[in-house]
């Protein structure tokens, strides 16, 4: 019955969805997962809710035109997908990069929904972006594409019906430059975007969100093992905001960072990355992390991203992009002696590289409850905005930590409760599944 179950939704899926690869691997990881839950659930089946949760509520596409400092005109494309609103009002980030397009924002959109599930705040899931690159554009640049780009967006978001937030290629001045824009087309000051700057109307922790909340997950996988953060060894790729941040609570917590990446190549330093230095480089002068080696000689810098995973460490941290750790690396990881793994960035480890964590006895942590943290707090920024007050960096901390602390245990509990016992994945495709399904079903076939 599950291998039917399986084809019939994928069959569909397909179909429907052309080359869109990465929206496909995300519906059958999902579908793969709850094939017990619909099986013990026959009112899910009855009422469709598979096939409604595997189809967004809405698509947007649309054209932005702006002008280069050149006076050229160029012309980029926009993307919004709402994709379920059952919990809440969409939320999700925008993802500004050449490599955008509708199918890698429907994968994230369709991501985001378990994901927001998992928080237990009341937020539904979407996500959107541009095939803009923000590198080399001048600030004037950014911000006459920002302005253009909610132009039209303007027009489907709102306090109450979507939320964006930021991505890759979407920081604190493309946020600020987005909500101008919006303030001025509506005239309303409003709680419509989060990141936003910390005197208006933004949280603080929300920049160290995503990083931090990574390690509170990954601290509840070391205790299941007897083990703490002290003496880890520990590999991240990427070097953008999750990895600074992760980088940063691991050391406080114990543990020692000895590599960071970007597009370019890899770092490392064994006697532990130092951190002020990586974000004057990536924060302050955005330049290439190979630049490390200028202050800290005795660093080695590897050409090429993917070798990172050679390194050996106890705990990884793949924080960059979707699919950038496949099968031959997480072997690699494994035979090294790395005891868990857990996703800092979207779908970051193939479907052969999470076999082979299982199957290796790795602790596994995916991305939908690891890297829950940024949305997680996300959604508390939201509910200062709606009361107009702003909570202490340690209130939010707290929360943070707690919302961390009970994604984990749900995963753990859904994981056991369908005879997937230890398995994180199908822990948490499960938890957030039935917290979706069971709102869908009380709404009624909309």
């Amino acid at each position: 019955m599950a291998d039917n179950f399986v084809d019939g939704i994928m069959e569909t899926v397909e179909s429907r969805n052309g080359g869109d690869v990465e929206f496909h691997q995300a519906v059958r990881e999902v579908v793969e997962s709850i094939a017990p839950v619909i099986e013990k659930h026959p009112e899910f089946a009855a009422a469709g809710i598979v096939e409604r949760v595997v189809e967004p509520e809405r698509q947007i596409i649309f054209r932005v035109p702006w002008m280069d400092d050149n006076g050229q005109v160029q012309v980029n494309r926009g993307f919004r997908v709402e994709f379920n609103s059952a919990i809440g009002p969409y939320k999700g980030g925008l993802r500004f990069h050449p490599s955008v397009n509708v199918g890698i924002i429907k994968f994230l959109g369709f991501e985001q929904t378990f994901k927001n599930a998992l928080t237990g705040t009341p937020i539904g899931g979407g996500k959107g972006g541009c095939d803009f690159n923000p590198k080399g554009k001048s600030d004037n640049e950014v911000m006459r594409f920002c302005q253009s780009f909610m132009s039209e967006l303007f027009r489907h978001i709102g306090p109450d019906t979507d939320v964006p937030a930021g991505d890759i290629g979407v920081g604190a001045r493309e946020i600020g430059y987005l909500f101008g824009q919006y303030k001025k087309l509506t005239n309303t000051f409003v709680g419509i975007l989060t990141g936003k700057g910390l005197g208006w109307g933004g949280s603080l922790v929300r920049t160290e969100a995503t990083g931090y909340g990574l390690v509170y997950f990954v601290s509840r996988m070391l205790e299941a093992r007897g083990k703490d953060w002290k003496g880890q060894k520990v590999v991240i790729s990427g070097s953008g905001n999750v990895a600074i941040y992760a980088t940063q609570k691991v050391q406080q917590l114990g543990g020692t960072v000895i590599a960071l990446s970007d597009s370019n190549g890899y770092i490392v330093d064994n006697d532990g990355i130092k951190l002020d230095t990586v974000r004057q480089i990536k924060e302050v002068r955005r330049g290439r992390i190979k630049e490390y080696l200028e202050e800290h000689p005795s660093a080695e810098f590897h050409e090429g991203w993917e070798g990172i995973w050679s390194v050996p460490c106890d705990v990884a941290l793949p924080s960059a992009t979707q699919n950038e750790l496949d099968g031959n690396a997480a072997g690699t990881l494994v035979a090294n002696g790395c005891i868990a793994v857990a996703e800092g960035a979207n779908m970051p480890s193939t479907p052969e590289a999470v076999k082979v964590f299982l199957d290796g006895g790795v602790s596994f942590g995916p991305a939908k409850a690891a890297n829950a943290g940024g949305v997680a707090t996300s959604a508390l920024e939201m509910s200062q905005n709606s009361m107009r007050m702003s909570w202490s960096f340690e209130e939010v901390d707290k929360r943070l930590k707690g919302i961390m602390d009970s994604i984990y245990t749900q995963c753990v509990e859904a994981a056991d409760a369908y005879g997937c016992n230890g398995n994180l994945v199908a822990g948490a495709n499960i938890a957030g599944f039935l917290k979706v399904a069971r709102a869908m079903m009380a709404q009624g076939v909309v």
